[in-house]
């Protein structure tokens, strides 16, 4: 378990409180963290406190106590845990302080909230974070029912903590089976970060493996990489080009396991990770921009320009290299999803009034750049199946008829990439194809409530409503809500999304009258500030992030990233009648749109839209105005009586109370 310090209460109280200190400043070292005079003042502070407080608790002395315990997902430490039989203490100390902040707040209720998703020993036991403004003026307390999971935080001052430990405890609930205190930090403590998270970790040096730890189903990650990096060496050692594609559900971690590879090869080799995707670029390099300036600020010219080094444009380094003939710097290249390449036709039309023009499919130049290396050099696609969702997308297809044109090339491939139905997504028999099924990523690693998300989402595109019901059945209650009501969606949002949880909403480019209902403004994906704000700044500090639900994403915005919860925004873009009419507007009036490739990259748009949420999806789906033909109310109608035969949860209103049982399982 990571922690600094742990010890029952009674050997803590009989341990000199100096040498509390010097564990806890041993382990920071060993972290790498700078032993600063204030960090040394504030463990001391600390120690003192919970001494005092503790000393008059007679009930605690078989309690545990654990010191600076580690938060991998959110690369912070919790000051203190006091695990009792009831329950766990989480208390974040801040000491000489005379006030709490609301980012404060939020930071200690994130703590509890990530022990109640995360940590095996602590699901169905209270939770209970209290913050400690040692020097604050006294105030009232008020006590709270505690039921399963995370509490509402507790703000008290030093003086007040005796009291407060006093309260919280009496107020647990006896349990039928009580925690065992020493044996709690042995079970199994599996936080998932986000993709953010995950990218500022790995850049900190962190591997794969350290965050895999976090979960068991981390192990399909973990052979994925492996096998990426076995292809890398066989072509440095045997002199070869090698392109290797993998493929993978939707949050299965293809972006997570690609930037694993560019940062563990970019020690050794050149390496960068190329995205069509201008949302994804702007996110990432804006919060490594931000991690790296919260760390040693001497590094941080320097690592500010590596951000933009690792993560580039795929189309900006297509240009200059096709544009200027050199051999590209990097041999190693990640491509995110791959299948959004241009197919040959478009390329060439989309370019012929560019700087450069290009002459061939984007798979077709980037082979041929990236095989201007003689000796080696690797190509590695992360191919997401159904997720195409724009013209001219040429998938898998695409790269095998550029493969066959440039045979120097060895291919590596999922076996997935020879199965799909559709042709796009499918890979032709290529020669010295080798397969491998290490390279397909089956377990789903970003909603974090069910493994059956993404399955439950291709039924119900799939117009499969009974297999949808079957899954609803056996693995729910499934992640998703339905909901008529704009302010139900906000509410619920806001309800769920405690601590530093994010929420957002998000619709497709095509539900054009969703301005109708007040939804009219997109966040422009091209602007990458304004993107990156959306994704990473806190609402209410500023009205431009994600959680003000005001700004919708779509999915030229989204996809690739993530939230904790989503708010899906149904247009009339995407209708049922006997299965999904896809649909676009134009003028005044709406299309059905009758080309495959339209079809299926519309119904696309909604698996992406429907597969961002780590914890819950609500999707909102209007009532429409019988005197507006482009929005009739039986077309809504039809949608939301077909996601209930699926098996999707109603959202309890706005009246209901916030305890009720469907509304508290969202928080468990």
């Amino acid at each position: 378990m990571p922690v600094a310090y742990s010890e029952d209460v009674r050997t803590f109280l009989n341990t000199a409180p100096e040498l509390i200190r010097d564990r806890l400043a041993t382990d920071q070292i060993r972290s790498h963290r700078t032993n600063e005079a204030q960090q040394l003042r504030a463990w001391e502070g600390t120690i003192a406190v919970l001494r005092k407080v503790l000393a008059e608790l007679g009930e605690a002395l078989e309690w545990r106590i654990l010191l600076e315990f580690h938060m991998l997902r959110l690369g912070r430490r919790i000051d203190a845990l006091l695990v009792t039989p009831r329950g766990v203490l989480v208390l974040e100390f801040k000491v000489g302080s005379e006030r709490v902040s609301s980012a404060d707040i939020l930071q200690v209720e994130d703590y509890a909230l990530d022990l109640q998703n995360f940590h095996a020993a602590s699901r169905g036991y209270p939770i209970v974070p209290i913050l400690i403004a040692t020097e604050a003026p006294a105030a009232a307390l008020q006590l709270q029912m505690f039921h399963a999971g995370a509490a509402h935080p507790i703000a008290c001052s030093a003086r007040e903590l005796l009291a407060t430990i006093q309260l919280v405890w009496a107020a647990m609930p006896r349990p039928s089976c009580p925690i065992a205190p020493d044996d709690w930090e042995d079970a199994a403590y599996q936080p998932v970060p986000g993709i953010v998270e995950a990218a500022c970790m790995l850049y900190q040096s962190n591997t794969v493996a350290e965050i895999g730890a976090a979960r068991a189903d981390a192990q399909n990650l973990g052979s994925t990489t492996r096998a990426i990096l076995s292809a890398i060496g066989f072509a440095r050692d045997h002199s070869r080009h090698v392109i290797v594609f993998v493929t993978g559900i939707p949050g299965a971690g293809k972006t997570l396991c690609g930037l694993n590879v560019v940062f563990a090869s970019a020690r050794e080799d050149d390496a960068t990770f190329l995205t069509g995707n201008p949302s994804l670029i702007h996110v990432l390099r804006e919060a490594l921009k931000r991690d790296a300036a919260t760390g040693d600020r001497s590094g941080d010219r320097a690592k500010r320009r590596s951000t933009e080094t690792l993560i580039q444009s795929l189309p900006a380094v297509r240009d200059l290299y096709v544009g200027n003939g050199q051999t590209p710097s990097d041999r190693i290249i990640v491509v995110d999803e791959a299948q959004r390449a241009w197919s040959r036709d478009y390329a060439i039309k989309k370019s012929q009034d560019r700087k450069v023009r290009l002459t061939d499919s984007e798979p077709g130049h980037i082979l041929e750049l990236v095989g201007r290396h003689e000796d080696w050099a690797v190509i590695v696609c992360l191919i997401g199946g159904g997720q195409e969702i724009h013209d001219g997308e040429g998938g898998l297809e695409e790269w095998g008829r550029a493969l066959l044109a440039q045979p120097k090339w060895l291919a590596w491939a999922s076996p997935r990439t020879l199965k799909a139905v559709d042709p796009r997504q499918r890979l032709p028999e290529l020669p010295g194809l080798r397969v491998l099924n290490e390279l397909h990523l089956s377990t789903p690693i970003r909603n974090i409530r069910s493994d059956a998300a993404a399955a439950w989402v291709d039924a119900v595109l799939a117009n499969d409503a009974d297999t949808a019901r079957g899954i609803a059945e056996q693995h729910g209650p499934l992640p998703f809500w339905l909901t008529r009501s704009l302010d139900d969606l906000r509410g619920g949002l806001r309800h769920m999304a405690r601590g530093q949880r994010r929420a957002g909403l998000v619709a497709s480019s095509g539900a054009k009258r969703l301005r109708a209902d007040g939804l009219g403004s997109e966040v422009d994906h091209m602007d990458a500030m304004l993107v990156a704000r959306w994704f990473l700044d806190r609402w209410p500090d500023d009205v431009r992030a994600s959680g003000a639900l005001e700004q919708v994403a779509t999915e030229f915005s989204c996809q690739g990233l993530e939230l904790d919860y989503v708010g899906l925004c149904w247009g009339g873009d995407l209708i049922r009648q006997a299965a999904w009419v896809p649909r676009k507007f134009v003028g005044t009036e709406w299309q059905t749109r009758r080309r495959p490739e339209a079809i299926s990259n519309r119904i696309n748009t909604y698996r992406v839209l429907l597969t961002r949420a780590r914890y819950d999806t609500i999707i909102w789906v209007p009532f429409g105005d019988p005197g507006d033909r482009t929005r009739l109310p039986a077309e809504f109608e039809a949608i939301a009586a077909y996601l209930l035969r699926c098996g999707v949860g109603v959202l309890p209103s706005a009246g209901v109370e916030q305890d009720a049982a469907p509304r508290e399982r969202l928080l468990l």
